[in-house]
């Protein structure tokens, strides 16, 4: 048997409030999606933006957080091949598609009629799983968009006026929640990438918690001015938009850094009390430490920290 690779991409637009996706119409008349043999040299990511564009002229926007993998078997030439294929999720900002020989046409069509018209069994829980995440990407995108707004509506804003979205796999099963970007995260607009970041990867590191299946956030996404902690205005006034984030990733368990966003999880609880533990919810379940900032300064604290995420890698470990 001849085990084979090959990348591509399930390509989604949006237009007049639907999702619709792009199929490739072969000349046999069979439907199917831009893809292609992994090239040696190339990343898959690589591989399916090759493809894309030789394949339909499009260079669309990959959606970072998603990938999906399914598999069959054929002959060639008298021989079995084991074909893997891994289909990326990417964006296009239009509908006009230039078909490349291989092909006869095009359809831009709903989430079902792909179902339909592509009629392999094992390609209909992918094209769902795609339809799902693209309906989270969308969501974000527009809770961003209103987020990033909010200082211009309120009156002496007294935080840095650039958001600092969230990050991670819009599917995440564990959500971080710090308190606020500090001034590196301001600065490149990204979560935890400053020195309280470097010993969170530490700290996730040595719990077996891969950061790039996290979704990772803070209780206020704008950097309060001398590394200040936000007031409870702030808290307030940012807590509409981290409760929308939470019904659109849907974690299963979430991990809140410090004071502040055990206090806008979990009004009554103490952190001295409930850090390394587990408290239950219908929705999720909570896990809370202390912030890497306090980690940083109190060896008592990193100390209690460590152990705090030992014992986060081992429930996560048994229940995801």
């Amino acid at each position: 048997m001849i085990r084979e690779t090959s990348s591509g991409a399930f390509i989604f637009r949006y237009s007049k409030g639907k999702i619709s996706f792009l199929l490739l119409q072969r000349k046999n008349g069979s439907w199917d999606l831009p893809k292609g043999h992994v090239e040696r040299g190339e990343t898959l990511e690589e591989t399916a933006m090759r493809e894309i564009f030789e394949e339909t002229g499009l260079r669309p926007k990959i959606v970072s957080g998603f990938s999906i993998s399914t598999s069959y078997k054929f002959k060639r030439e008298g021989k079995l091949i084991d074909k893997k294929v891994i289909f990326f999720l990417a964006e296009s900002s239009t509908a006009k598609v230039k078909v490349s020989e291989e092909h006869s046409g095009y359809k831009w069509v709903s989430p079902d009629k792909a179902k339909s018209l592509i009629g392999h069994k094992n390609m209909i829980t992918p094209i769902s799983k795609a339809h799902i995440y693209a309906c989270k990407y969308l969501n974000i995108k527009k809770l961003n968009f209103a987020y990033a707004l909010l200082p211009k509506h309120i009156k002496n804003w007294g935080l840095s006026k650039r958001l600092v979205p969230g990050e991670g796999p819009l599917d995440a099963q564990v959500m971080i929640i710090g308190q606020a970007p500090g001034r590196s995260e301001d600065k490149l607009l990204r979560p935890f990438i400053g020195r309280s970041g470097k010993l969170l990867d530490n700290l996730l590191f040595r719990s077996s918690i891969d950061r790039d299946k996290v979704y990772i956030t803070s209780a206020v996404q704008f950097f309060p001015p001398d590394n200040r902690i936000p007031t409870k205005e702030e808290i307030k006034l940012c807590y509409p938009f981290l409760q929308d984030q939470l019904k659109i990733i849907r974690p299963k368990f979430i991990i809140t850094l410090g004071r502040i966003p055990l206090g806008v999880l979990f009004p009554k609880g103490k952190l001295a009390l409930l850090h390394g533990k587990s408290i239950s919810s219908p929705e999720y379940t909570l896990l809370a430490s202390y912030h890497p900032a306090a980690a940083l300064r109190f060896k008592k604290i990193l100390k209690i920290a460590e152990s705090d995420f030992e014992s986060f890698g081992k429930i996560l470990c048994n229940r995801q």
